[in-house]
């Protein structure tokens, strides 16, 4: 750890928008491996993570967090509470807006949201790479008129376009004080959540169109072997048996395809061999079973 210096920082930076807005792709590059999982598919994450960014004299703590929209069931209550209590217990918000949907009603809600923020709000436009110059600056001046922003950067989370600038000013906003995570370290999650969350992320790659919110993934088991290899289980919840056929296909061809995906990530990730097994069973009610929420690390009561 860090010794308080004059000129040493550390602090929590929450990153709040909608869906599919880049979020954890951000994370992911400035952590420089991956934290958070990403799909095309909206509200992929589900729990706030913790991503640790090392600057020159500055530890930014970048806290991923559930994108925010009109939650209908308890999973979307509980995953909206998530985003807005990572947004008041951090240093430094930071909404995180796609260019080309900036103005519309998910990010319109965002925004009404942080107005009475006492935290610095900083705008990240993201995926310029998708819009035009003229029309940017245009959403630029109409957002500053909605939101007082402390600052404005427009980013590619990408490609990495305007990224570092984003870091150095997010860096510079934080409270003086010691690192909080060994120099080192690149994310605040057990190993075996991260590889629950990779083996969700290849399911829903996989099988995005036939079970968008129906499952979840949970640790079972973790055993490092003697060889130093490890042996991973892991528990596919569905909520319905039709489901469970969908996930393992005809011969377990469908299942065996997202293992080895998972696993193939998790190798590179962890540097050694891995024995991922994959078990799916059927529990109707996991979305309101509060032992589900537990495992992720998240509070039941969401209403």
């Amino acid at each position: 750890m860090s010794e308080i210096t004059e000129t040493t920082r550390c602090g929590f930076v929450a990153i709040i928008g909608p869906p599919n807005a880049g979020k954890s792709t951000l994370v992911n590059h400035l952590a420089g491996q991956k934290v958070s999982i990403v799909t095309h598919k909206a509200q992929t994450t589900r729990m706030r993570m913790r991503a640790v960014v090392q600057v020159p004299s500055a530890q930014i703590i970048l806290v991923d967090t559930p994108g925010i929209f009109k939650p209908n069931q308890r999973l979307d209550h509980v995953m909206v509470r998530e985003a807005w209590a990572g947004a008041s217990d951090a240093d430094v918000v930071l909404v995180m807006l796609d260019a080309q949907k900036a103005e519309r009603d998910e990010a319109n809600l965002v925004l009404a949201g942080v107005q009475t923020s006492d935290k610095p709000v900083i705008l990240a436009l993201n995926k310029i790479d998708r819009a035009r110059p003229q029309e940017l600056l245009a959403v630029i001046d109409r957002l500053q008129a909605k939101q007082n922003f402390a600052d404005v950067f427009m980013i590619s989370a990408t490609t990495g376009d305007g990224v570092d600038d984003l870091a150095a000013s997010l860096a510079g906003r934080l409270p003086r004080g010691p690192y909080l995570y060994p120099e080192d370290q690149a994310a605040d999650i057990p190993m075996q959540l991260l590889a629950a969350e990779i083996t969700r992320e290849k399911l829903f790659l996989r099988l995005h169109q036939e079970l968008p919110y129906a499952l979840t993934v949970e640790p079972e088991k973790w055993e490092r072997k003697d060889d130093g290899s490890v042996r991973v289980s892991q528990v596919i919840y569905v909520k319905r048996d039709g489901q469970k056929g969908i996930i393992l296909g005809k011969g377990g061809k469908t299942i065996g395809d997202i293992g080895a995906a998972a696993r193939r990530e998790l190798e590179e990730l962890l540097g050694h061999r891995v024995h991922l097994f994959l078990f799916v069973k059927v529990r109707e009610n996991w979305m309101d079973d509060p032992e589900r929420y537990r495992m992720l690390g998240i509070d039941y009561k969401a209403k």
